[in-house]
């Protein structure tokens, strides 16, 4: 693991570098700048629609006494993907706008969950009370021991 991120945090900024000079050399500085400023603009837009709506999705679901946690995991990977469209670089941006499609957020997120489960016990705690809203009785397992998300 350790190789793998000191592998990205070169080879990143190199294919970015490459790609700047690349795509700089056909159009044009200014053109390019541009580029990279609607990036981010478009991005944090993105951010912002698709934030919101997870976020009355997830109030949603805790209103009916359920875990929001489809809206938390595509929550962090929208969160990821803002952050990369404002780093400035044309791989990033390719990374962070497939980000924003909920098909490959959904992907991304079973396969981690999958990895998760296959390197040990998952466990899934939830306070949701049988005696009424606003109950506390305390953690309990969901399913047993595992519980697939799919």
């Amino acid at each position: 693991m350790p190789f793998i991120l000191l592998a990205l945090f070169i080879g990143v900024p190199i294919m970015e570098i490459a790609l700047f000079i690349q795509v700089g050399g056909f159009l044009g500085l200014w053109p390019t700048l541009g580029i990279i400023l609607a990036t981010a603009i478009l991005g944090a837009l993105l951010l912002k629609i698709q934030g919101l709506g997870i976020v009355r999705r997830a109030e949603q679901h805790l209103q009916q006494g359920e875990l929001p946690v489809a809206e938390v995991v595509s929550g962090v990977f929208l969160l990821v993907a803002g952050a990369l469209l404002l780093t400035p670089g044309f791989v990033t941006d390719a990374i962070g706008f497939a980000l924003f499609v909920p098909a490959v957020r959904l992907a991304l997120g079973r396969a981690i969950m999958r990895g998760l489960m296959a390197r040990g016990t998952f466990h899934a705690y939830t306070y949701r009370s049988s005696s009424g809203p606003g109950r506390n009785d305390g953690p309990r397992t969901i399913d047993g021991d595992y519980r697939q998300i799919d």
